[in-house]
């Protein structure tokens, strides 16, 4: 061993639990982990300070790499903390290349002058140590110096390997695990489960098409969006309620809408200015099914809400996967509420105005039935349409593509769709934050009263404009949803919001919300109302609530027969 290695072998481990003692909320003191936590942290630090000196051929910038690196993990996780009450995971590592690609939705939360000047400050000192530290292979020779990088690599694995087989299991609550685990061996244990694939087998998925439920397809003369034609008649399965025969005709247009970072902020705020949700109260008040819903993210990873109303499964049921289920499902896809609908009939389109390719849904929505699938390209002003955005066609509020632009799109599709069924999965992102990158504040923002003590939060006040923004394009779907005429199909709406907003400085000030936001659908036939319930809904059974609620709807009513036109879309009365 090169005797210049020790000094910076010490110190570095040394200064990596020191950093590590950084993190908020901390974990336990060191010498009150399991032994096998301890060696996993001194494992990882051998290891990398190996593989850094061996590219680097400079122990102290080694160290200086290493801890500059951790710094940077322990900073994300304080923030991570501080607005998602979340820490840092190992499947995090993944939104590093996400921040590169998509900086707006990252970098703010840790402040634009700090992301400069810690780039800066990185560039000057790797500058400085490559000027100034000798190379260890000028000093020592080449073999001395990759002997003594394998004695630290094979030293590193001697303790690792045992460490980790020693590993106590983690619980998958992020909190308790670090403060347990440690920063490195929590991100050991997490990063060794994440690599076991989705067992979709042991999951029982609540949308598997019955056998007897005939798939739709349109005859092989029938272009899309112009001709009618016959449709096929269908059988619901045995657990459809009341055993209905559907009646294709009957089958209504579905509009699911995640709204983001949507929530009644009414009963925690009451300072909220009246009639902020004016069609939202209307809308619940003839709703088959509304109230609090109970989502597994708070702030942002919509995913984790979406994957588990679209599968219908809980987001423990994912394990691991739970923090991010998308990578699994692109390559071990579940039966979904959309798989389910497209074998009833319908034609499915997922639309989300923000570029495909985040969150991989380009890859995980046609593995999860949908037809198609618009993103932001679909959208006057948004990505790579230069020529809109110079003729002043720009679809955005704010940072994001509007929610108004969003409902035209949608409004779009249910004019020009054909005799089929149409469902469709909308995803907003108006309401998106960092919401203190729209500062000043527009004057059309709402105001609280003067004696809340929320007045002055900016933040507030941005989110309240967008959340009245979203509440007037659920006015527009559901006047778009209702039929002109009596023999048009009918339509449902199915409204919810995937997570409360990031407004953590406000959360300090009043104290935040429960983290359950609400939903409600709503059927253009008007069933019976039914008041929201005491305890909120699990998001899984959202979609579950809506096909049962669809299927009762497409039950042939007594009094109903088909037009002898055989029009899919025509139902006339016998008093006709």
């Amino acid at each position: 061993m090169i005797s210049a290695l020790w000094p910076p072998l010490v110190i570095g481990w040394l200064l990596t639990l020191g950093v590590e003692a950084l993190l908020r909320p901390a974990p336990c003191v060191v010498w009150r982990r399991p032994w096998a936590t301890q060696g996993v942290h001194l494992a990882s630090w051998l290891l990398l300070f190996a593989l850094f000196m061996l590219v680097l051929q400079r122990p102290w910038f080694a160290l200086m790499f290493i801890v500059s690196l951790q710094l940077v993990v322990v900073q994300t996780s304080n923030t991570k903390s501080a607005t998602l009450n979340e820490p840092f995971i190992c499947q995090d590592f993944a939104y590093f290349l996400d921040a590169i690609l998509h900086p707006r939705l990252y970098v703010p939360f840790f402040g634009i002058g700090l992301a400069i000047a810690a780039s800066s400050a990185g560039a000057l000192a790797i500058a400085a140590f490559l000027w100034f530290e000798p190379s260890l292979v000028t000093q020592h020779g080449a073999g001395a110096f990759l002997a003594a990088g394998a004695g630290l690599v094979a030293a590193s694995l001697l303790l690792l390997l045992p460490a980790l087989r020693q590993l106590p299991a983690c619980s998958l609550a992020p909190h308790d695990d670090l403060k347990r685990l440690g920063l490195a061996a929590a991100l050991w244990a997490y990063g060794r489960l994440a690599l076991r694939p989705l067992d979709v087998s042991g999951l029982a998925a609540p949308f598997i098409a019955p056998e007897d439920t005939t798939p739709f397809t349109a005859p092989d003369d029938a272009p899309p969006f112009t001709a009618p034609f016959e449709t096929p008649p269908f059988t619901a399965p045995d657990d459809a309620p009341m055993g209905a025969t559907i009646d294709p005709a009957r089958l209504p247009h579905v509009v699911v809408v995640q709204s983001e970072s949507f929530f009644d902020p009414r009963g925690w705020l009451p300072a909220t200015p009246p009639g902020l949700l004016d069609a939202w109260d209307r809308l619940t008040q003839e709703a088959v099914s509304q109230g609090p819903l109970a989502v597994p993210a708070w702030g942002a990873n919509t995913v984790r809400t979406e994957a588990s109303f679209l599968t219908g499964l809980p987001a423990d049921a994912f394990g691991i996967h739970r923090f991010n289920p998308y990578p699994q499902l692109a390559r071990r896809p579940l039966p979904t509420l959309a798989s389910r609908l497209k074998a009833l009939g319908y034609r499915t389109v997922c639309v989300h105005p923000y570029p495909a390719s985040f969150y991989g849904r380009d890859r995980v929505m046609p593995k999860m039935g949908f037809d198609e699938f618009l993103d932001i390209r679909a959208f006057p002003g948004g990505e790579h349409d230069g020529q809109s955005a110079r003729d002043g066609q720009c679809s955005r509020d704010g940072q994001y593509i509007s929610d108004a632009a969003l409902a035209e799109k949608v409004g779009t599709l249910l004019d020009h769709s054909d005799n089929r069924p149409l469902f469709v999965f909308a995803i907003t992102m108006e309401n998106h934050g960092p919401l203190h990158l729209e500062r000043p504040v527009p004057k059309d923002a709402p105001r609280l009263a003067a004696s809340s003590p929320a007045v002055g939060n900016e933040d507030l006040r941005v989110y309240l404009r967008h959340l009245r923004n979203a509440d007037r394009m659920l006015e527009r779907l559901e006047r778009q949803l209702t039929p002109a005429t009596p023999d048009a199909r009918h339509g449902m709406l199915c409204w919810y919001g995937d997570h409360v907003p990031i407004m953590d400085d406000l959360y300090r000030k009043i104290g935040a919300p429960s983290g359950d936001t609400c939903h409600a659908i709503w059927s253009s036939r008007r069933p019976s109302p039914t008041p929201p319930g005491d305890e909120p809904l699990e998001v899984a059974a959202l979609g579950q609530c809506l096909l049962d609620q669809l299927l009762i709807d497409a039950k042939p009513a007594p009094s109903d027969k088909r037009d002898p036109t055989g029009s899919p879309g025509a139902i006339r009365s016998k008093n006709d």
